[in-house]
């Protein structure tokens, strides 16, 4: 289904269903003696959710072992890079003395329960109601516990989101660490521009953000359509065509970098060589030429 300006969504459906897929790859790469990453939490989510496809595709019951993107071990690779750079992001933020994090469209991340925060540490999750209230539901019933003090923030971003992070005990004087992981895509460019004026206004000297960085304006009108015809031979049945937003707009690291904000990329191609991958040579890689991960300082 299409979107529109007041849609919501749980983890079953729409972009919501997007943010399971990611955690199934999570679990995917979690599993097995030649695990790539630790995410104890992303297989049980996933069969919580109950999205059939997605549980099938981490027991290995589905698949396209011939396609150069979606085979199993390339998607094991292509989770790990983007998994570890969101990781390392916090832990440097951490190293350097920030005590507090904001996830924006936390989905089904397990950052809060899942990596080692300094004691005073509090991690804000922001997303839809329904999302939040199912994550903090199964993980308690899973007996996870965070590992850092977690305040989650049941709102939607489209609406007066700063407001409830003030609520739930957010300190604009203090520097923060915040992570926008597979966001961006999915608002529209007006949309993608506030979140960033908003994130601006509530970060102190010294906070930190990551995101991707596409250059989607480089990016073939029908990448999607492809991208969606190419997920369906594994089961998937998710129309990315109709959840991502298309059309001209400023990149993170221009619009951030006209805010005060010190801009470093590295390419997709750097990222996964840092990993030890070959980067897969295949057109539906990455989002445009130039494309991969964001770090920004605010000076």
């Amino acid at each position: 289904m299409a979107r529109t300006d007041n849609d919501r969504w749980d983890l079953a459906s729409s972009v919501g269903a997007t943010a399971t897929a990611v955690a199934a790859s999570r679990a995917i790469a979690s599993n097995g003696p030649d695990a790539l990453l630790n995410d104890p939490w992303a297989d049980p989510l996933v069969r919580a959710v109950g999205i059939d496809t997605f549980i099938k595709l981490i027991d290995g019951e589905i698949g396209d072992p011939d396609d150069p993107l979606l085979n199993r071990q390339t998607m094991k690779e292509q989770i790990t890079v983007r998994t570890r750079f969101f990781d390392d992001f916090f832990v440097k933020a951490t190293d350097a003395g920030i005590r507090q994090a904001v996830i924006l469209a936390s989905g089904l991340d397990t950052r809060a329960y899942r990596l080692r925060w300094p004691v005073g540490t509090v991690v804000y999750e922001l997303d839809q109601p329904d999302v939040i209230a199912f994550k903090t539901r199964t993980l308690a019933e899973l007996g996870a516990e965070p590992a850092a003090q977690r305040n989650p923030v049941a709102i939607d971003l489209r609406d007066n989101w700063p407001l409830a992070l003030h609520c739930a005990g957010f300190d604009p004087g203090q520097p923060t660490a915040w992570i926008a992981e597979g966001l961006l895509v999915y608002l529209p460019p007006d949309a993608q521009d506030r979140l960033f004026d908003n994130i601006s206004a509530l970060s102190a000297p010294g906070s930190r953000i990551a995101t991707e960085h596409m250059e989607l304006r480089s990016v073939p009108a029908d990448w999607a359509q492809k991208l969606t015809e190419r997920s369906r031979r594994i089961g998937s049945n998710i129309n990315l065509a109709e959840l991502f937003y298309t059309g001209d707009r400023n990149t993170a690291g221009e619009y951030l970098a006209g805010h005060g904000w010190q801009i470093d990329v590295l390419t997709t191609e750097q990222a996964f060589a840092a990993n030890g991958f070959a980067f897969p040579e295949d057109e539906l890689a990455s989002f445009g030429g130039g494309s991969g991960y964001l770090t920004a300082v605010l000076g």
